[in-house]
């Protein structure tokens, strides 16, 4: 009975394990492929894309209507004369009037509203890669915050190590009260380091945190992809019209001029339509039908203010499609530029600087343990040292984000 009972408790379990959501992430343990997934289900920005492209698809419903007929009935003679007490004494005349749209009216509205749909949809794209930009920088920004409080901690570890060391020399003769209240100074500034390292990290977190909708639990981020390799892309020309933005851009343009068409259209003539029954229930007892037709008179005013914005507004959708492809080709200068200059400053890191800083450390532990170096000049390598590699992390998220900004500006970072 009580293996039973147990195998049914692993069943359960393991039951409850299949069950869980497919967005259930572990936050400790955070990769920036997850870090994606969270962002999609739960940004807010995102979302907001979302609900225009929702309300552009409301907008084609409406633009696809055709005018509704319009029923009308009036009475007169009601209860008249001595002869007439009753409603049916009154003269009633039912009429039923329906407006034709002529100079294609509705098919330009289906149009612009089509047009505006699809642009809502690229901007939706759009939202989506600078969204992908910024989660993808911030995800970095956590791995660089995580790095620098790893040193931080690694140089006050080193530090109070140091100073016991230190406290045991003097005790033993072998240096000054000065030097050991120097190497106390620069320990008690290395845990001031790593307290604003730690700052560092949880404002890191709380910016990832937001993207991905995890404000609650941002303490409890932990990013563990490691930094991209530093092989720079074979540069491309770039064919700016694929991306989102100067997509939407030109589809704007061609709303614009489907509302220039549809506002010179208002100056063709609608038609309405009209027919009516009349009873006339007075004097004589008799029905008639009728007949009507009528056109809208434009002696005063012929749409030359509806006709004015529109082109006003297509020439204000052109000069913004010019700016658009120029900001584009400026992104993608900049982030060129910028992947460049980050993939030099970390090869030279990785080829000597790190290695020749902390050779001149170890030179400079050897030399101070046998007397052969001040305090002073210790403590002048070990801040070196800690610099070099402050600098070395920070050029490396400065490449993995230079990188996300160049494969994005240049639609290399598009899912397929």
């Amino acid at each position: 009975m009580k293996k039973f009972l147990i195998l049914l408790v692993l069943c359960i379990s393991a039951r409850t394990a299949l069950a869980a959501p497919p967005d259930t992430v572990m936050l400790p343990h955070l990769t920036l492929q997850q870090a994606e997934q969270l962002w999609s289900q739960h940004n807010r920005e995102l979302q907001l894309a979302r609900d225009q492209v929702e309300a552009t698809a409301a907008d084609k419903l409406g633009a696809a209507q055709r005018p509704n007929p319009q029923l009308s009935m009036n009475t007169t003679g009601i209860g008249t004369g001595r002869d007439h007490r009753y409603l049916g004494g009154s003269d009633t005349v039912l009429r039923l009037d329906q407006t034709f749209e002529r100079g294609g009216k509705r098919e330009l509205r289906m149009r612009g509203a089509d047009l505006r749909h699809a642009a809502a949809k690229q901007d939706m794209q759009d939202a989506m890669r600078q969204g992908r930009i910024a989660l993808q920088q911030a995800y970095f920004d956590l791995v660089l915050a995580q790095e620098k409080h790893r040193i931080a901690e690694d140089n006050a570890r080193l530090f109070g190590q140091t100073v016991e060391a230190s406290q045991l020399r003097l005790k033993a003769g072998d240096i000054a009260p000065s030097e050991l209240s120097r190497i106390q100074v620069d320990a008690l500034r290395a845990q001031n380091d790593v307290r604003q390292a730690i700052n560092d990290e949880q404002q890191a977190q709380a910016a990832l945190a937001y993207l991905i909708g995890a404000e609650a639990d941002a303490r409890a981020i932990h990013a563990d992809d490691a930094w991209p390799g530093n092989t720079v892309p074979v540069a491309t020309a770039g064919n700016i019209d694929n991306r989102p933005d100067v997509r939407s851009a030109v589809l704007r343009v061609q709303a614009a001029e489907s509302a220039r068409d549809l506002a010179q259209s208002l100056k063709t003539r609608d038609v309405t339509v009209g027919v009516q029954v009349e009873h006339n229930g007075m004097d004589q007892q008799s029905n008639t039908v009728g007949f009507g037709v009528s056109v809208p008179l434009m002696t005063g005013y012929e749409y030359q203010g509806e006709i004015g914005r529109s082109e006003a507004d297509l020439m204000t959708a052109r000069d913004d499609l010019e700016r658009v492809r120029a900001q584009a080709l400026t992104d993608i200068n900049k982030a060129r530029a910028d992947l460049e200059a980050a993939a030099e400053r970390v090869q030279r890191y990785d080829g000597s600087l790190l290695a020749e800083s902390q050779h001149a450390l170890d030179a400079a532990e050897f030399a101070y343990r046998h007397g052969a170096l001040s305090v002073m000049d210790l403590l002048d390598a070990r801040r070196t040292f800690k610099a070099t590699q402050i600098d070395a992390v920070t050029a490396r998220a400065d490449f993995a984000k230079a990188l996300v900004a160049w494969r994005y500006a240049t639609g290399e970072g598009e899912p397929q």
